[in-house]
Order: C-alpha cells, then sequence, then structure tokens
C-alpha cells in the first residue's frame, strides 16, 4: 500500500510540473505549437534515461524513489518517457524489428485514437 502512495504522490508532483511548464511555455511562446507539451517530453525522457541507467548501473534507487520517480512523477510528467524508455531497451537487445514497431504503433494508434475520440464527441478534425 505504501507503494501506491508513492506512486499517487509522485503523480501529483508530475502532473502541476507538466500543467506548470506548459502554461509558461504557452505564455513565453505562444499556443500554436504545443512546446510545453515537446518540452515535457523530452525532459520526462531525459531524466527517464537518468534513472534508468543509475538502476541499471547498481546506483539503485530504493523503494519507494524507485516508483515515486519512474512511475509516479514521470509518469504523470510525460508517458512519453516511458515509450522512449521501452523503445531503446528493445533496440539495445537486437529487437529492431519490435522497436521499429513499438515506434509506428504507438505514433499511428495514439494519433488515429486522438482523431477517434474526436469525431467521437462531434469536434472537427
Amino acid at each position: 500500500m505504501q507503494t501506491w502512495l508513492f506512486v499517487a504522490c509522485g503523480g501529483a508532483i508530475g502532473a502541476c510540473l507538466r500543467f506548470g511548464m506548459t502554461e509558461l511555455l504557452a505564455l513565453l511562446l505562444g499556443r500554436s505549437f504545443p512546446y510545453g507539451t515537446l518540452t515535457v517530453n523530452v525532459i520526462g525522457s531525459f531524466i527517464m534515461g537518468i534513472a534508468f541507467a543509475l538502476i541499471s548501473n547498481g546506483h539503485s534507487l530504493e523503494h519507494p524513489m524507485k516508483p515515486l520517480l519512474m512511475v509516479g512523477i514521470l509518469g504523470a510528467l510525460t508517458t512519453f518517457s516511458s515509450f522512449a524508455l521501452d523503445t531503446v531497451v528493445l533496440a539495445q537487445h537486437g529487437a529492431w524489428l519490435k522497436a521499429a514497431l513499438n515506434m509506428g504503433l504507438n505514433l499511428f494508434l495514439c494519433l488515429a485514437m486522438v482523431v477517434l475520440g474526436m469525431q467521437l464527441v462531434g469536434s472537427r478534425v
């Protein structure tokens, strides 16, 4: 139960960071391009890579820090960091086809679901 609490707290932190960063960049750069989303995805992926490397190299983030950071904060900040990590790990294990498939499916299916969701509620695409 303690792990769930840490994930939830991390999620609250990550969501607030995402909102704050998105709003700040919209204020500074405008809303003509999703600068905030791009920024949190890139930063989240970078931090996910650092955390994963530290854990893999024996500098383990022990419970509860690992789920707090990697699932809670980074998961709420951006799920793109998880997607990026999954793809890199597949490629590092020589599963290039799976890595490419993961990229293609995530891109296509997520975009398609956004369009479908918009159409279901009557929004123009």
